[in-house]
């Protein structure tokens, strides 16, 4: 079986995206289902078309700013019916560029201290959160504002309130799956967050029925 063809992102500001990207393409590389091409802060590689020969991109950025080319490459890419996977910053990432925050579903507000917390499962029946129902994770929650149409697969509790940690939605044909974990190099050594992203990837390139 022919190997899904995924480019790794990372870059930006404020996260160690270097050390962080390094234990994603450990993570990716040991699932053994993925041809992976490494990018790092080159957001010209978003201009079509580049992004052609790929199925999937797993996103790990913050801040920056996308020319119209970099925005419309990127957008159309996960439009015409492949993956994106948004890790952690992605929600973080672009804040003047609304229709990237509509494709990816939400974006970050603030954040308490770092500390270990609690994640819950809303469908353990999803192909990415199959059989889990609850962990403990020591990283930096995020608190979002989110579309509530996306399907919230993961929460934990932020002052008495339900915040997700893991959605999925559409965007055109394409599939989106964000996770909010994934601070640090630490936090992307988890085993959670690797079986989540190995599993978030897969549901993204899969093009059955939603």
């Amino acid at each position: 079986m022919a190997k899904i063809k995924l480019l790794l992102f990372t870059g930006g500001e404020i996260h160690d995206y270097k050390a962080c990207g390094e234990a994603i393409l450990g993570a990716l590389k040991q699932a053994g289902h993925f041809e992976i091409t490494r990018v790092e802060n080159d957001l010209s590689a978003l201009e079509a078309p580049k992004l052609n020969p790929y199925d999937v991109i797993v996103f790990y950025y913050t801040v920056g700013t996308l020319s119209d080319a970099q925005e419309k490459g990127l957008l159309d890419f996960v439009a015409s019916g492949k993956g994106f996977v948004g890790i952690h910053p992605a929600a973080d990432s672009f804040r003047n560029c609304s229709e990237y925050r509509a494709m990816v579903g939400g974006s970050f507000v603030t954040h308490p201290h770092y500390r270990q917390y609690q994640v819950s499962v809303t469908d353990s029946e999803h192909p990415i959160t199959k059989e889990l129902e609850e962990f403990f994770v020591t990283d930096e929650q995020y608190i979002l504002a989110y579309d509530p149409r996306v399907r919230v697969l993961c929460y934990a509790l932020w002052k008495g309130r339900a915040m997700p940690v893991a959605w999925t939605k559409d965007w055109g044909k394409g599939r989106v799956f964000y996770l909010a974990l994934g601070h640090d190099p630490q936090a992307c050594r988890d085993n959670n967050f690797r079986l989540l992203l190995e599993r978030g990837a897969l549901w993204a390139v899969t093009q059955e029925a939603k």
